[in-house]
């Protein structure tokens, strides 16, 4: 699809398309949408960027927390999003022993305490050794520093997500 092609999507399609290239947030293509047109794939990826920079703090909490957590009850249970199965199995979250299982459930637990919030990285940028590091790691920052962390991996999620919907060879890189 090419960026006219995307600039003549009626709204109900754009949102259709582009709705969960956020995770569960259509609010934000929805709002978008009244941009258009778009000069290209870019510019359509900075006015979701500048709408979420937009947003108050309550706002970008909101969107960490419908991020599900990785490896975690959505995934389990089958609720999680196709985009979001698809990057974790890709990351081999979907696969973890009993052990690592157990981990990355209670470094869940003790993130959304700390922040509350989940902890959100992009799985496709990442493998399961670097998803667990960073986990244990990223627990240790103050909030401020995880809020402004996981709003950036959101805006990761979200450029390939619209790489992945706009150009059927969209790599796993920035």
């Amino acid at each position: 699809m090419d960026i006219a092609a995307v600039n003549g999507l009626p709204y109900e399609d754009f949102v259709d398309i582009f709705g969960n290239v956020v995770e569960k947030c259509p609010i934000i293509t929805a709002a978008v949408w009244t941009k258009r047109p778009f000069a290209s794939l870019n510019a359509l990826e900075a006015a979701i960027h500048e709408f979420i920079d937009a947003l108050p703090q309550s706002g970008k909490e909101g969107i960490l927390r419908c991020h599900p957590d990785l490896a975690g009850r959505d995934l389990h249970s089958g609720t999680l999003t196709r985009e979001s199965r698809e990057e974790q199995a890709r990351a081999g979250m979907h696969a973890l022993g009993p052990e690592e299982s157990r981990r990355v459930a209670r470094l869940n637990d003790e993130y959304k305490q700390r922040f509350g919030f989940p902890f959100v990285i992009c799985a496709r940028m990442s493998d399961k050794a670097s998803i667990l590091l960073q986990l244990s790691e990223r627990c240790r920052n103050e909030r401020a520093v995880e809020l402004a962390r996981g709003i950036e991996e959101v805006k990761k999620i979200c450029r390939l997500r619209l790489q992945g919907l706009v150009h059927s060879d969209a790599p796993n890189k920035l």
